[in-house]
């Protein structure tokens, strides 16, 4: 039987922790010794969650209702619907107020400022592309660190940077808020449905508070551990989603070459070692030549830079990670940067000259 005990990093189903510089040390057992006698990758086993998932409080004693969604991209505009339909009051911001639209449509309330909409709200949310975004959002002119609720949680569910949340982090708790990182992975199709992944970083007790409001935009939510973490396990979402976009379009690019149909790939080779979501998803929009983006080439760009600092941060190499974001790159320069991370079958169609 496998047994397991509580640590610092918290309570989860089976949890990732990710560690990099500073991180090295946090995910440690009660003893002080790393899960995996490494400075890499470390895998835990501890408990489940045992806290009533619908019964959450504030420390005032009142239970999360109203809830402030500050960014209303792809990702935000589906999650905060979601949040509306669960039954929570949502208040919505968005930098360009047309964003809002739908948001607003599906029953949330717009604000034109940060400061405005989180005025008497529980949680806040941000969704936004990078942690100076974040950072703009929560502590710039008009931001929502202006007009918080004292002990207010904060939730950033973007994609930044470890070291950036930790330092977000630092400063909303010096200021009296609770914070929590929540980057998420499953893309609009998960979003719209209510069924991302949700990587949590920070303090067990936040997360056991925030788990109805969690719920109601993901299936998967797993603790990662302290701040720093759950943002390291998405960079290696990130990579290894990166590396399964690039092995469906190299084969797909051969089968091409071989005069096989590629379409067939994704019904041949469900259920064996190659599938993964990638080919079973994305497969057919290349197919289809259908470049809409579900994860613009742009945002993922970005990620991979996140990822080439934290590898420069761990020092380990990364020679596939690099290679990709090259020929993502590439795909930039002739003008996809806004099309799905698929359109990277593109790049593969001009270097063996064959039309898609």
């Amino acid at each position: 039987m496998i047994g397991a005990s509580q640590n610092q990093c918290g309570y989860a189903k089976f949890s990732t922790c990710f560690s990099i510089s500073e991180l090295r040390d946090s995910c440690t057992n009660n003893s002080g010794t790393n899960h995996s006698g490494t400075n890499t990758v470390s895998f835990l086993l501890i408990r489940s969650f045992d806290f009533p998932l619908r019964q959450s409080n504030m420390s005032s004693g009142h239970s999360f209702q109203r809830v402030a969604f500050l960014g209303m991209g792809l990702m935000g505009t589906r999650m905060s619907a979601n949040l509306v339909r669960a039954g929570f009051s949502v208040h919505v911001y968005n930098r360009t107020p047309a964003k809002m639209e739908s948001a607003i449509a599906a029953g949330a309330k717009g604000f034109d400022t940060a400061a405005a909409a989180v005025h008497g709200v529980d949680v806040v949310i941000t969704c936004v592309t990078d942690g100076p975004d974040v950072e703009s959002i929560l502590f710039g002119d008009h931001g929502a660190c202006q007009a918080a609720v004292p002990g207010a949680l904060f939730i950033d569910m973007s994609t930044i940077a470890p070291e950036t949340s930790m330092s977000i982090g630092a400063r909303l708790q010096t200021a009296g808020f609770r914070y929590l990182e929540a980057p998420v992975t499953g893309g609009t199709v998960g979003a719209e449905q209510g069924t991302l992944s949700i990587l949590v970083g920070g303090a067990a007790n936040d997360l056991a508070a925030a788990m109805p409001i969690l719920e109601a935009m993901g299936r998967n939510i797993t603790h990662c551990g302290p701040l720093g973490c759950g943002q390291g396990v998405k960079l290696c979402n990130q990579i290894m989603g990166a590396m399964n976009i690039l092995g469906v379009c190299e084969a797909m690019s051969l089968a091409k070459g071989l005069g096989i149909d590629p379409s067939i790939l994704g019904l041949a080779l469900q259920g064996g070692a190659a599938t993964s979501w990638a080919l079973q998803n994305l497969a057919p929009k290349i197919s289809a030549k259908d470049w809409s983006p579900g994860f613009m080439i742009d945002t993922q760009q970005k990620d991979m830079r996140l990822v080439a600092q934290a590898a420069e941060s761990a020092h380990i190499s990364l020679p596939g990670s690099a290679l990709v974001t090259q020929l993502w790159r590439s795909a930039q320069a002739h003008g996809h940067g806004s099309d799905g991370i698929h359109a990277l079958f593109q790049v593969f169609e001009r270097l063996n000259h064959v039309d898609g």
